[in-house]
């Protein structure tokens, strides 16, 4: 079997439809962002019309500080099994991640939406990123 034509049909994820696409699910989504395990933002996007909280020196920081609490998770897979997703409800902004198999996908949506419209947009972002 010849191992690099298997390779070379397999498609490139593009990262940017995938943010695109993540921000369409609902009027209510912010920011959308895929980060590399080491905290780099790999692709991300404010969505039009939305004030960025966070400048961009923060929000590379924040991206940073989310790789950091994924490792520091793992600690914990063994006795309380793997992070599904990561919730923060604040004051101006809701902050969500998901952990995909070699990336990390953080979205901000408007506060107070209600926890099932969150449940089903956490349902169809790991469908969006399930190639990540």
């Amino acid at each position: 079997m010849n191992f690099s034509i298997t390779m070379a049909t397999k498609k490139k994820v593009d990262l940017l439809d995938i943010v695109q696409k993540i921000l369409k699910l609902d009027t209510k989504m912010r920011f959308a962002a895929i980060i590399d395990p080491k905290g780099n933002i790999r692709e991300a996007i404010m969505k039009t019309g939305k004030t960025n909280l966070k400048n961009q020196k923060e929000e590379e920081h924040f991206c940073k500080q989310v790789a950091q609490r994924r490792s520091m998770r793992k600690e914990f897979d063994k006795s309380l099994g793997k992070v599904r997703y990561v919730h923060v409800e604040r004051e101006k902004v809701s902050q969500m991640v998901i952990y995909t198999k070699r990336n990390i996908v953080y979205f901000t949506m408007e506060p107070e939406m209600p926890i099932n419209t969150k449940i089903r947009l956490i349902t169809s972002i790991k469908k969006i990123t399930v190639d990540l």
